[in-house]
C-alpha cells in the first residue's frame, strides 16, 4: 500500500478480515489496498494544532499528550492490535472532549469506529461514528470540518456495507461524494467511487457499477503519471478482480505496475505483483500466479505482502500436488512466521499457514509417522499422523495465544475453530467439539456470522462423526440459516468466498440435505425390477424432514447463482407448493440430488404430500454416464450409446415413480436438476420397456428452482416478435464464429408464423440497434440466433452480435431490465445457436445465470448448436403451436416430435431446453 501521503486507519471490512478458507489463499491484500483509498487523513489537521485553541500554554501542552494518544492509536491500528488501539482512542477522544475540541473528538471518534469494526463490535462501531457525525453537524462549517464530515459519512458507508447495507452505503457515500466535488479533492472523490461501485456490484446494479469503474478509469487516465495514480490503478484493478472482470482486472493492475515502476512506488510494486498472481490464479494459470508471487516476494518492501504472497504460493503448489517445492517453502516460511511480532496479521498468516500444513498432511500418504504434541493452551495432548499435523498444531497453538493476548476476539474464534478442525481431521473428536464450541461462543459473541456458520457446520461434522445425528442435524440446520442471512455478504462482498465457494458454501447445504434424507435406520421398500431404488415409509415425521430437505436445494440452487453473479441480487418470488397444487395440476416437480453414496430424488405431485425415494449408486458412477452421455449426444453416429446411458438415468429419475404420474394425470414434468445432470436435456431420457424417449410421453421443462418462477400464460394476442441472428462467419476477441447458414431460413419461418415481428440480421444484429429495437415498442418474444456459450464462468458466458461477444451481465441491459428489476414484459428469449461449454461440467449453470438475468419468464435454448434445417423446421412448429394457445413445455414438445417424425436421432431434436416457466 503506497504510503506517501500520512494515512491514517486501513478500512478493511469485518467480511474481509479472516480469508482463511479450505481453498488455503489469501484474497486479502487485494482488499486492503483498496482500502487504503478508505482512510481518514489527519495529518493536514495535525498540523495546524497549534493554530487551534492555542491560546494557553498548559492546553497546548495537554492537546499535544492527545494527539501522542491519537498517534499511539494509529501505530496500534496498523500493528493489528486493535483492542490497545481502541483503548488509546478512547481515552483521546475523551481528552478532546474535555478541552471541547469537538472537531478533534469527532475525527478520533471516526477513527475508533474502524478499531471496533474490525474487533467485529458492530454496535459500538455503529455509536462511535454516529457521535462523530452528530458533532461534527453541529459545529460551523468549515473546510476543515467538510473535509472530516465527508470522511466520517466514508467510515459510516463502509460499516454499513460490511453489515450488508448496501442500499444505505450508497445513500451515505454519495453524501461524501457530494462534498468530495465541492471541495475538488478528486483523489478523494476517486476512492468514494470506488467504494460505491462496490456497493453497486453488492445489489446487482451492474450496469451502473461497471459504468462508475469506467468513468473512474477514464478519470485515471487522463491524470498525470504519478505515485498517486499508479495506487489508484492499482485500487481499481482489485476492485475489477472482487467484481469477477479478471481480464480488466490484469490490464488495469499490469498499468499500475509499470507506472509504479517509473515512480518507484516500491509498496504498490510488490502489491501490484501480488494480485496479478492472484488474478492470474483465478484465471487457472497457474504458471503465472507463481511467477507473480515469486516476484511480489522479491520486490516487497513490508513483511505482511511478502508473507501473504509466501502463503499464496504455497497454496497453490499443494493445490497443484508439488508437493516437493510445497515442503521446500514451508520451511521458509515456518522460520520467517514464527518471527513476527502479536498482530492480527500475524495470527492470519499462522492459521492460514497452518490450514496448508494440514491439507499437506491429508495428501502426503507416504509419511505415516506418530508424533506427539503437547501445549499448555490445549486441552488435551494432540497424536496427530503427520509431521505437517504436528507442525500445524504447534502453529495454532501459538496464534490462539497471540490472539488472546491481543483480546481479539473474532481472530481468537478463528485460530480454536481452525485447531478444533485439527483434532477433527484426526480423529480426536472430544477435544475437537470443545475447542470448536468454545470457537462458536465466541464467534457470536461479537456477531460474526460469516464465521459462526463455519463453526455450526464444523460441530455438525463432529456429531456426525460421533454418530450422534440427533445433535448433528440441529447445528447443521443453524449454519444454514445463518448462511441465509449471508448471502449479500458471502457471494457479494467476500471474494474468498465467491472463489472457494464449492469448498466452503456449498458442502452445507448437501451435507444437510444427505443428514434429513437419511433413512438407514427406517424400514423401506425396494422398487420392484431395481433392487438398488429404494423407498423410505413416509412418516409424518420424515415429510417434514423431506419438505426441509427440498427447501435447502432450492435455497442451493440460489445461492449458486447468487455467487454465478457475484452478487445475491436474486429473490424468492413466491412460495414453492402453489406452482403446482393451483397454477397447473397437471405438472410435477423432481428434485434430484447427486450425493456421495446415493441419488435421491424428491417428487412434487399436485396437492400431495412430498414423495421421496433413492437409488444406491456412489457419485462418481452418476457423474460417469452423465459426461459420456453428454459426449455422445453431440455424436450423430452414437445413437445406440445414447439410448444405453439415457435408459439407466430414466431408471433412476423416473421409473420408481411411474405408476404415481399415471395416477396424477400429469402431462409435464419440470425438473430442478443438480449438478452434472444440468448439462443434459432430459427429454432424451430413454424408457426401454416402452421403447419411448421421455419426450413422447411428457412436456418438459427446467426450473433452476420454483422459488425464482413468475408463472403466466402466454397471450396470444400479445404474442409479437423481435427477431435477430449472425449467419455470417465472425471472428471476435480472437475467437472465430463459423457460418450459420440456416439462420435466414430460421428467421424468416418465424416471420411467417408471426408477422408481427421484427428482424435484425448480421449487419444489423448489434447491441445498440437491438436496443433501440426493444426501446420503441414492447416485444413479447425475443429470438437470436446466433452463436453463444454458456459457462460456470460468467465472463464466458455470452452470445455473438456482428461485432462483440454479449456476456451474461450485460443481458438486463439487453433486454432493458431496469436496476429495479422491472423488465420489459418478455415473455420469452429463445436462444436458437448456444452451447455449453465443452469440459466444463458445469457449464449450464451459464444457462440459468442467462434464464434469471435476461429477466423473460422463460428461455428456450439449445446446450448444443446444431446447424441444420431442422432448427428452422422445430422453431417454426413452435410458434404455429404458440399461436395456438399451447402453452410453452407442450409446445417444445410438438416442435420436437414433428423433428423427431423426420429424424430419429437425438442430436438434431434434444438439445432444446426450456427454462423457467413452462405455462
Amino acid at each position: 500500500m503506497a504510503r506517501k501521503k500520512p494515512v491514517f486507519f486501513r478500512i478493511l471490512k469485518s467480511i474481509f478480515q479472516s480469508n482463511y478458507s479450505r481453498r488455503g489463499w489469501i484474497a486479502q491484500p487485494l482488499l486492503a489496498v483498496m482500502a487504503a483509498f478508505l482512510c481518514v487523513i489527519i495529518s493536514p489537521v495535525l498540523t495546524k494544532a497549534s493554530a487551534i485553541n492555542s491560546t494557553a500554554q498548559n492546553l497546548a501542552i495537554s492537546q499535544g499528550k492527545t494527539q501522542d494518544l491519537v498517534q499511539q492509536g494509529k501505530k496500534l491500528y496498523e500493528a493489528g492490535q486493535f483492542t490497545l488501539a481502541v483503548k488509546a482512542l478512547q481515552q483521546a477522544a475523551a481528552d478532546f472532549r474535555t478541552h471541547q475540541d469537538s472537531l478533534r473528538e469527532a475525527m478520533t471518534l471516526s477513527n475508533l469506529s474502524l478499531a471496533f469494526e474490525q474487533l467485529g463490535l458492530w454496535t459500538e462501531a455503529e455509536k462511535a461514528i454516529a457521535q462523530s457525525l452528530n458533532l461534527l453537524k453541529s459545529l460551523n462549517n468549515s473546510q476543515e470540518r467538510s473535509k472530516i464530515l465527508a470522511q466520517a459519512l466514508d467510515v459510516r458507508g463502509q460499516l454499513q456495507l460490511a453489515q450488508g447495507q448496501a442500499d444505505a452505503a450508497v445513500t451515505t457515500w454519495q453524501q461524501a461524494a457530494e462534498i468530495y466535488q465541492h471541495s475538488k479533492d478528486s483523489a478523494a472523490l476517486t476512492r468514494n467511487r470506488i467504494n460505491s461501485a462496490q456497493a453497486m456490484q453488492a445489489l446487482g446494479r451492474y450496469r451502473q457499477a461497471n459504468k462508475i469503474l469506467t468513468e473512474i478509469s477514464q478519470t485515471l487516465k487522463n491524470e498525470p503519471d504519478s505515485a498517486t495514480k499508479a495506487a489508484g490503478l492499482l485500487s481499481l484493478g482489485n476492485i475489477r478482480q472482487v467484481v469477477g472482470d479478471l481480464k480488466e482486472s490484469q490490464q488495469v493492475l499490469e498499468q499500475s505496475l509499470a507506472l509504479a515502476k517509473a515512480t518507484s512506488s516500491n509498496q504498490v510494486v510488490s502489491e501490484a505483483l501480488f494480485n496479478l498472481g492472484n488474478t492470474a490464479r483465478l484465471q487457472h494459470d497457474t504458471k503465472t500466479a507463481l511467477h507473480y508471487y515469486q516476484q511480489a516476494v522479491s520486490a516487497s518492501v513490508d513483511r505482511t505482502t511478502r508473507i501473504q504472497a509466501y502463503l499464496n504460493q504455497l497454496s497453490l503448489l499443494i493445490e497443484t500436488k508439488r508437493l516437493a517445492d510445497a515442503f521446500f517453502l514451508s520451511s521458509q516460511i515456518h522460520s520467517e512466521i514464527n518471527n513476527l511480532p502479536p498482530s492480527r496479521m500475524a495470527v492470519d498468516a499462522k492459521i492460514n499457514f497452518a490450514q496448508s500444513l494440514m491439507k499437506l498432511a491429508s495428501i502426503d500418504k507416504a509419511n505415516e509417522g506418530v508424533l506427539k504434541a503437547t501445549s499448555p493452551s490445549l486441552p488435551h495432548s494432540l497424536t496427530p499422523s503427520s509431521p505437517s499435523l504436528q507442525t500445524s498444531a504447534q502453529i495454532l497453538a501459538s496464534a490462539v495465544k497471540q490472539a488472546e493476548s491481543l483480546q481479539d476476539k473474532r481472530a481468537e474464534s478463528y485460530a480454536l475453530g481452525t485447531l478444533g478442525n485439527l483434532y477433527e481431521i484426526n480423529q480426536q473428536l472430544t477435544d475437537a467439539q470443545k475447542l470448536t464450541q468454545k470457537a462458536l461462543f465466541l464467534a457470536q459473541s461479537i456477531h460474526a456470522s460469516d464465521i459462526v456458520y463455519q463453526w455450526q457446520w464444523q460441530l455438525g461434522r463432529i456429531h456426525k462423526l460421533q454418530r450422534d445425528m440427533k445433535r448433528a442435524v440441529p447445528y447443521y440446520s443453524e449454519a444454514f440459516k445463518t448462511l441465509q442471512t449471508l448471502r449479500s455478504d458471502l457471494v457479494a462482498i467476500n471474494p474468498d468466498i465467491q472463489f472457494s465457494f464449492r469448498e466452503t458454501v456449498e458442502p452445507v447445504y448437501r451435507e444437510l440435505v444427505a443428514l434429513l434424507l437419511q433413512t438407514e435406520n427406517e424400514e423401506h421398500r425396494t422398487a420392484k425390477g431395481n433392487s438398488n431404488v429404494q423407498y423410505p415409509d413416509q412418516k409424518p415425521e420424515s415429510q417434514k424432514n423431506i419438505q426441509q430437505a427440498r427447501f435447502v436445494m432450492e435455497s442451493l440452487q440460489l445461492a449458486e447463482l447468487d455467487n454465478f453473479f457475484r452478487s445475491a441480487c436474486l429473490t424468492a418470488k413466491q412460495e414453492l407448493d402453489p406452482v403446482i397444487d393451483k397454477q397447473d395440476q397437471q405438472a410435477a416437480v423432481l428434485y434430484p440430488i447427486i450425493l456421495p453414496d446415493r441419488l435421491d430424488v424428491i417428487l412434487k405431485l399436485p396437492n400431495q404430500d412430498l414423495r421421496h425415494y433413492k437409488t444406491v449408486i456412489a457419485e462418481d458412477k452418476v457423474k460417469s454416464v452423465v459426461e459420456d452421455l453428454r459426449e455422445y449426444l453431440r455424436d450423430v453416429t452414437r445413437t445406440s450409446q445414447v439410448k444405453q446411458l439415457s435408459q439407466q438415468i430414466y431408471d433412476w429419475l423416473i421409473r420408481p415413480a411411474e405408476a404415481q404420474l399415471s395416477e396424477s394425470g400429469i402431462k409435464t414434468l419440470v425438473f430442478v436438476l443438480d449438478g452434472e445432470l444440468r448439462n443434459l436435456p432430459m427429454s432424451v431420457l430413454y424408457d426401454k420397456q416402452q421403447q419411448k424417449y421421455l419426450v413422447e410421453k411428457y412436456a418438459i421443462a427446467v426450473a433452476p428452482g420454483l422459488q425464482l418462477l413468475d408463472p403466466k400464460p402466454l397471450q396470444k394476442v400479445r404474442l409479437n416478435t423481435l427477431t435477430a441472428g449472425v449467419a455470417a462467419e465472425r471472428s471476435i476477441e480472437n475467437r472465430k464464429f463459423p457460418s450459420l447458414n440456416n439462420v435466414p431460413r430460421e428467421l424468416q419461418e418465424i416471420k411467417s408464423e408471426v408477422p408481427r415481428s421484427q428482424e435484425l440480421l448480421n449487419q444489423q444484429f448489434t447491441e445498440t440497434n437491438l436496443q433501440n429495437q426493444l426501446g420503441s415498442a414492447s416485444f413479447s418474444v425475443v429470438h437470436l440466433a446466433t452463436h453463444g456459450e454458456f459457462s460456470s464462468d460468467p465472463e464466458k458466458t455470452f452470445i455473438v452480435t456482428w461485432d462483440e461477444l454479449l456476456k451474461v451481465k450485460e443481458f438486463d441491459k439487453l433486454l432493458r431490465v431496469s436496476d429495479t428489476g422491472k423488465s420489459n414484459n418478455i415473455e420469452l428469449l429463445v436462444l436458437s445457436a448456444c452451447k455449453t461449454a465443452v469440459g466444463d461440467k458445469r457449464a449450464a449453470l451459464g444457462l440459468a445465470g442467462v434464464a434469471v438475468r435476461a429477466g423473460a419468464r422463460s428461455t428456450l435454448a439449445t446446450l448444443w448448436s446444431v446447424d441444420d434445417e431442422s432448427t428452422a423446421n422445430l422453431m417454426s412448429k413452435f410458434y404455429q403451436e404458440l399461436k395456438a394457445g399451447v402453452n410453452k413445455a407442450e409446445a417444445l414438445q410438438h416442435a420436437q416430435l414433428a423433428v423427431f417424425a423426420q429424424q430419429k436421432n437425438p442430436y438434431f431434436w434434444a438439445p432444446f431446453v426450456l427454462v423457467g416457466n413452462w405455462l
